[in-house]
């Protein structure tokens, strides 16, 4: 069972939280993503980076998450919001399962799920000084 874990936080993520909530002595396998703010996009050196939720954008998250558990099978997400600097954690997802091939494919499939069907919004500003708002890249 994969304890209870805020989905959407305004506060630094720790991966180890995903990770303790997903992991049992029944696994081989715990494989973590953990996304960060990196200090470019397109070409364009990236100086701070703010991310916006839906307010029901933990629900969205849950239910990505619900849809691969299984009996041997957990899955643990969270998503930073608010204003975050370059190299802080935005988002990690942790898959816990009895054999690593199949969490490396779940945890790929989860982000990839996370940055379509969530309702999060990443709002860029540049070191020229003008920003803009990403759509499909939280």
């Amino acid at each position: 069972m994969v304890s209870h874990l805020p989905g959407i936080v305004d506060e630094p993520l720790d991966p180890r939280g995903c990770e303790g909530a997903v992991r049992t002595d029944a696994d081989g396998a715990v494989v973590t993503f953990t996304g960060v703010v990196r200090d470019h996009h397109d070409g364009r050196s990236v100086t701070a980076l703010r991310y916006d939720a839906h307010p029901r954008a933990a629900e969205f998250l849950a239910h990505v998450c619900a849809k691969y558990r299984t009996g041997d099978i957990r899955v643990a997400a969270q998503h930073r919001i608010g204003d975050l600097r370059i190299g802080d954690v935005a988002v990690v997802v942790a898959v816990a399962t009895p054999h690593r091939a199949e969490a490396f494919t779940l945890c790929a499939k989860v982000i990839d799920e996370i940055k379509t069907q969530v309702p999060i919004w990443k709002f860029e500003t540049y070191a020229d000084g003008a920003s803009d708002w990403q759509t499909g890249q939280c």
